[in-house]
């Protein structure tokens, strides 16, 4: 059997083009040309934010339960479907970085404590990056009570996982599927890459997912830049999709400036509303904003982006939407 393409000698790379990491000297350029001008600039509006409706939440299981979906922050993400509640990769530390005293600082607390969360089934990890993958959330969530979530990681993560003490995980290659309590879940590809140090760059894979329950499906994008992928996904998933596409869709809209050194692994909002089309969803969430400040653009502009983007479309708020941290979006549940 012949190798898939987007594995390597060593480890993986990318469907439409390698990744190619930015040198020192990059990174240097950046960083210094971002001192320079002041950025990012700091928010000009308040980072919107709401109480949690934490009865729903903890109620909202079972039979009767109706999907929806409540941003914890960042990529992070609570969503309840087909009975179960699964979170996205989630980071509730005050930093994401490897050390608890240096790197890039929480803005704004998680929508929701860790403490106050419902019983959770699932977690989908897109990589391994510290803004996505933080080691000490997952510990927490391992030691619930009524026992650990499912971890769903892509090749290579679950040997992580394991020998820091969590062992319910699941790893998958893209398009290799698990099925859990009646919801079936499907690694599918992305464009970026992944390293947690210096000797580990695409050793272990990165992805989104594809979730299917019953009365909703649910995609989350991860972290990506743009590219065929989510063609390629539409098609290739297409027979699950008779009654229309993903009911909702998490897509990252943050986190993208400057251009020239983000856009192989950052989508902006622009291509975030490719995305949406090229889904075919029925309606998309913007995620990956708003929480951690990662590059040059204020923490508040990608809302602001999305609105006079979206309206140049001719597009609605139902369309693609954001919410505030600890907002809840009820689901309107497939026929």
């Amino acid at each position: 059997m012949s190798r898939p393409r987007h594995h390597r000698q060593g480890g993986f790379q990318n469907n439409y083009g390698d990744f190619e990491a930015k040198s020192l000297a990059d990174v240097l350029r950046w960083r210094w040309t971002a001192t320079r001008q002041g950025l990012p600039k700091r928010p000009v509006e308040p980072i919107p934010t709401m109480a949690p409706d934490l009865a729903f939440l903890q109620a909202n299981r079972g039979t009767a339960q109706q999907p929806a979906v409540t941003w914890i922050g960042h990529a992070t993400v609570l969503a309840q479907l087909g009975g179960l509640s699964l979170l996205t990769d989630p980071i509730f530390s005050e930093r994401a970085s490897p050390l608890s005293f240096v790197g890039p600082r929480r803005e704004q607390p998680p929508g929701v404590a860790l403490a106050a969360l419902p019983h959770v089934d699932l977690v989908l990890v897109s990589h391994n990056h510290y803004d996505h993958l933080d080691l000490p959330t997952c510990r927490a969530l391992a030691a619930q009570a009524g026992g650990s979530p499912l971890f769903v990681v892509p090749l290579g993560l679950q040997r992580w996982f394991q020998t820091r003490g969590i062992a319910r995980v699941v790893e998958l290659d893209w398009w290799q599927g698990h099925h859990h309590d009646g919801v079936d879940v499907q690694l599918v590809p992305a464009q970026h890459w992944s390293a947690r140090g210096i000797h580990d760059r695409m050793k272990t894979l990165w992805g989104g997912f594809a979730v299917f329950a019953p009365e909703c499906h649910l995609f989350f994008a991860g972290d990506t830049g743009y590219s065929r992928d989510f063609a390629d996904i539409r098609e290739r998933l297409s027979h699950r999709q008779a009654d229309g596409g993903f009911d909702i869709a998490l897509i990252p809209i943050g986190a993208y400036e400057p251009r020239w050194f983000m856009k192989e692994q950052h989508v902006n909002v622009e291509e975030a509303l490719n995305i949406h089309a090229d889904l075919g969803a029925k309606r998309s969430l913007g995620v990956h904003w708003g929480t951690f400040e990662l590059t040059d653009e204020p923490l508040d502009e990608p809302p602001r982006q999305l609105r006079r983007q979206r309206a140049e479309r001719g597009g609605t708020e139902n369309d693609f939407f954001t919410l505030a941290i600890g907002e809840t979006r009820r689901i309107p549940p497939r026929r």
